[in-house]
């Protein structure tokens, strides 16, 4: 394998052998394969990309789509049916919660258990072992079993033990389901510190901003096949599109990927409320405006639809994310007690005299329940919002401000001096 790339992957495909029910496969193997009692699901098929060192993919599409396959083909925890891919240098994976765990174990003897399986010896994960429990911070849970911890504190652990064996490439599939802000802060810094290192990151989620926000490039797939790849601006936007075109089309459901905190079984049946579309204007226009000077003023126009609005309620919120996942500010309807009422309409939110300071935003938004607690859709931008600056002032917004010569007031007297001896 050539240097120069970290990843190949040439025609990967993984198919799945489906029986109509166990008759069928005790028939086919009585027959030894004369009868055939099976067919063919191709969860993937001519998977294609190529990643250099210090690069980081990420994954997008429906559930179902073929994305934790793909990832756990790259693992090797299961075999691709054709095609190759080869890697060069050392893998690390976090594909879900707990994996590799025993849970009869302490964490302590998971955390050995795991990177002997990673092919360390044990004097070196008796090196590590400081460094990785500093990083999950379980305090004395590390010595209680696996069993007991809450799905927050496996993330933790798992996480620390794949970071920490150093790996040149990283695999993660929806992790940061779970688990505080401060802790998906943390691992967001430690991705960001790989990235820097030269490291080669492949990131899965179904949070689009999160893939826009952490990955260079990413790969949209349907149905076990590539309908996009490029950059990841580009890319997720091609799925929005598709999701928002296609929402209603007979034989799709993209309903699964647009709203990935509902199960199944609540979406067969039911007409949910979505977001037609969003975008950014200039106050009082109908330009669109994604390139912007502090200062200027500017308005989220959002397009929404609820088929039952007795019975499905609902809340819009929007966010700005600077791309180091600083979150800057948001709004939210049920905050400002603004009630959406109708089956359908255009919400505007004004932002006058934006006081932003340079930089490129991320803008999510949020269809929620009428508590503004459950998230039904996450919707982004068609682009990322770019605020330039043209004075030298520092940090994230610019605040109103004075300077005044007050030389009459005199000099504050310490209370060490005020107390008596």
């Amino acid at each position: 394998m050539s240097r120069e790339f970290s990843l190949e992957v040439e025609g990967l495909g993984k198919s799945y052998r489906m029986y109509q029910s166990p008759f069928r496969r005790i028939l086919e193997a009585g027959t030894g394969g004369r009868v055939k009692g099976h067919h063919e699901f191709w969860a993937l098929k001519d998977i294609n990309f190529k990643m250099r060192p210090g690069t980081s993919l990420g994954l997008c599409g429906a559930n179902g789509a073929g994305k934790s396959t793909l990832l756990k083909v790259l693992a090797g925890t299961t075999s691709p049916s054709e095609g190759r891919y080869r890697m060069n240098g050392r893998v690390a994976s976090l594909l879900e919660l707990g994996a590799g765990f025993h849970m009869d174990f302490t964490g302590r003897a998971n955390i050995f258990m795991n990177g002997i399986m990673m092919g360390f010896s044990r004097r070196e994960m008796a090196a590590k072992v400081d460094e990785i429990i500093e990083f999950a911070e379980l305090g004395d849970y590390i010595d209680e079993p696996v069993r007991t911890y809450s799905s927050g504190m496996g993330l933790r652990l798992g996480f620390s033990v794949a970071v920490a064996v150093d790996p040149d490439i990283l695999i993660i599939d929806e992790v940061f389901a779970v688990g505080d802000m401060y802790f998906q802060k943390k691992c967001v810094d430690r991705i960001y510190d790989f990235k820097r290192k030269g490291k080669t990151i492949l990131f899965c989620s179904h949070s689009l901003y999160d893939v826009r926000q952490m990955c260079d490039d990413a790969i949209w797939l349907k149905n076990g096949n590539v309908a996009a790849i490029g950059n990841s601006v580009y890319t997720t936007n091609e799925y929005t599109s598709f999701q928002r075109d296609h929402i209603h089309e007979d034989g799709e459901n993209p309903l699964s990927g647009e709203y990935p905190d509902i199960s199944p079984e609540m979406l067969a049946g039911r007409k949910l409320p979505k977001v037609l579309d969003a975008r950014m204007y200039r106050v009082g226009t109908d330009d669109e405006a994604y390139e912007v000077n502090s200062g200027d003023s500017i308005e989220l126009r959002i397009w929404w639809q609820n088929p039952d609005p007795a019975e499905t309620p609902i809340n819009l919120g929007m966010g700005l994310l600077r791309q180091d996942m600083t979150t800057c500010g948001g709004h939210g309807t049920h905050l400002d007690g603004v009630k959406l009422e109708g089956t359908s309409g255009c919400t505007v939110l004004r932002m006058p005299n934006l006081r932003l300071l340079a930089g490129q935003f991320l803008v999510p938004i949020l269809l929620m329940d009428g508590e503004g607690v459950h998230k039904y859709q996450e919707f982004l931008l068609p682009e990322n919002l770019v605020v330039r600056n043209e004075t030298k002032e520092v940090g994230l917004f610019r605040f109103e401000h004075e300077w005044a010569d007050r030389s009459d007031l005199p000099v504050p007297t310490s209370k060490s001096e005020e107390a008596p001896a």
